[in-house]
């Protein structure tokens, strides 16, 4: 795995090891940072089930003014802090080693303008996140939220009980990325 494009483009990452987490593939990374690359510049990033923090480390190399990057994994936290310190990207970055619970109850007084939520599959973490992200308001008025998940007809029948607008969705194979905002008042 490595970085795409922008300041730190080619820099290898360091992954974890198991079945534990499941990068996001280059060419699905690669097509959502695309589909989002004029929204990266100086925007506030939260990468919330981080793994190795590959999808904030990459908005920091396009421009984001900085990223948080959250996982409960004392593992997942440590190839974080290489990844930084590989990236270059140690005054930018603000790590938080807590459940995405947690995680949001410290941040509820921020706003993000970009939010990554790839939480492990079989769960329903990226839901409740969601909802806690919703009522604490944290996603900026012109702020986008990106789900990526394997059910995609589960999570669209959720999504449309939440007060949160899915402007995109696109597959890749098994994968499929929500692209979410907020919805017009």
């Amino acid at each position: 795995m490595r970085i795409i494009s922008g300041k730190a483009r080619g820099t290898r990452l360091n992954t974890l090891e198991g079945l534990d987490t499941r990068p996001t593939l280059d060419r699905i990374k690669e097509s959502l940072f695309n589909i989002v690359q004029n929204q990266i510049y100086n925007s506030r990033v939260l990468d919330l089930f981080a793994g190795s923090g590959a999808l904030g480390l990459e908005t920091l190399s396009r421009g984001a003014s900085k990223a948080t990057l959250c996982d409960n994994s004392n593992k997942a936290i440590k190839i974080i802090k290489e990844n930084i310190i590989k990236t270059h990207f140690e005054n930018e970055t603000q790590i938080i080693n807590e459940d995405y619970k947690k995680a949001l109850k410290i941040l509820k007084n921020e706003k993000f303008d970009i939010i990554f939520l790839d939480p492990p599959y079989e769960t329903q973490f990226d839901i409740q996140a969601l909802e806690i992200i919703i009522e604490n308001e944290m996603l900026s008025n012109e702020g986008i939220i990106i789900l990526e998940t394997d059910k995609e007809k589960e999570k669209k029948e959720m999504l449309d009980k939440l007060d949160i607008n899915v402007y995109d969705l696109r597959s890749y194979g098994r994968v499929s990325l929500f692209f979410l905002n907020r919805k017009e008042k």
